[in-house]
């Protein structure tokens, strides 16, 4: 345990400090103690059942296709009974794609001139569960098939966290900072790291990317506008991907700016308070004017989706079901069908840094697990859906 003495400075510059030097020191302490003596983050193996429903077939097609040697026994078979490891649900769907007759069925990404799909998560109002949904978002579509790249432009890096990496106690290298700053950048393929998560890559953050704030503020030459720094750089790397979903930090800055100006598509996820309708209000009202300016400066801005997610969704909570329903009723097709419910099971999964995804489902109640995974599924699935109608299917 660390040793719990009074706070006392004589200048509240010490204060602050003396608060940020515990909190990392304890925040460091519980880390270590939660994860893996290594720090690292490890992916749990999926059952017959799971595997067989994120390939979408029957448990009896996959015994069959074991049988018959189409597809490699995994190498967890405990008891009789087979166990997955993500990396072998790949391979799984590169062997059956080879076979099927409908292209794309188990590897849906893109395909020639299928553009590439950037998806913003953005609101300036703190508790949204923008990076919650982030995470969800990209572990859902990672295990559906898709190649998935995420961008935290979270100064504080709680994607990034998410996705194995710990600024607090570890992180000291590039950045997504490093690759949009003014100053020499470096290219975005040398901070993009591979994660635990087979399919998911993260350009990550930490403290540092406050700094390209103060430096657009100041930066004024007309070759380099702030608003084409992301852009620019997912030029660079967009032939590796299908995906990218970029989790924003709780402010219009232009960290978010530059991230609508790269987009293709939006989502803003709310609750259903009137306090979080009302600050989302104000938030489109700046978004409107910023986007009016930008595209005044030369910016082309065209989005394929431009949606609300409900979030922290009570379906038993009568005032918020009559917000919801109000939005609905005001934005309608605008406001996304799925909703992504307030549980304990995710509550208690991204305490620990995790997704519903990661979680075991006998690890918890089980009535609680699967109405949270289904709630997290339907959002997974509507926003695939969407993504696949920008390429022209469906």
């Amino acid at each position: 345990m660390i040793p719990v003495t009074p706070l006392d400075a004589d200048r509240p510059s010490e204060l602050a400090t003396d608060i940020s030097e515990r909190l990392t020191s304890a925040i460091r302490e519980h880390l270590l103690s939660a994860f893996a003596p290594d720090n690292t983050k490890s992916l749990r193996s999926f059952s017959a059942p799971e595997a067989a429903d994120l390939l979408g077939v029957s448990g009896q097609f996959m015994r069959k296709a074991h049988a018959e040697g189409t597809l490699p026994e995994p190498t967890d078979v405990r008891g009789g009974r087979r166990y997955y490891n993500v990396r072998e649900l790949w391979d799984a769907r590169r062997i059956l794609e080879g076979t099927s007759r409908k292209k794309g069925r188990y590897l849906p990404g893109r395909r020639d001139g299928d553009k590439l799909q950037v998806w913003q998560l953005m609101n300036f109002k703190g508790g949204s569960s923008k990076s919650t949904t982030t995470i969800h978002l990209a572990h859902y579509l990672a295990l559906h098939g898709y190649k998935v790249l995420a961008i935290d432009l979270d100064p504080q890096g709680s994607l990034t966290s998410m996705c194995g990496i710990s600024p607090e106690i570890e992180f000291d290298g590039l950045t997504i900072y490093d690759a949009i700053r003014y100053d020499n950048p470096v290219p975005l393929a040398d901070v993009i790291k591979e994660t635990y998560f087979p399919g998911l890559s993260l350009a990550p953050s930490r403290l540092l990317l406050s700094e390209f704030e103060t430096e657009s503020a100041v930066h004024s030459a007309p070759d380099q506008p702030f608003f084409t720094r992301i852009r620019s750089a997912l030029e660079q790397v967009e032939a590796d991907y299908d995906i990218v979903l970029m989790d924003s930090p709780p402010q219009l800055g232009f960290l978010t700016i530059s991230g609508m100006a790269a987009a293709t598509s939006l989502i803003v996820p709310l609750t259903p308070s009137m306090l979080d309708v009302s600050s989302t209000a104000q938030f489109m009202e700046l978004v409107g004017a910023y986007m009016g300016v930008i595209e005044d400066a030369g910016a082309k801005l065209h989005y394929d989706n431009f949606r609300f997610l409900i979030t922290r969704d009570e379906p038993t909570d009568v005032p918020s079901q009559q917000l919801t329903s109000f939005m609905r009723a005001l934005f309608q097709e605008r406001v996304m069908s799925s909703t992504a419910l307030k549980s304990t099971a995710i509550s208690d999964a991204t305490m620990l840094k995790q997704s519903i995804y990661e979680v075991v489902r006998s690890d918890m109640t089980r009535a609680t697990y699967d109405r949270a995974k289904q709630s997290m599924d339907a959002v997974g699935h509507e926003v695939e859906t969407m993504i696949q109608k920008a390429w022209g299917r469906n």
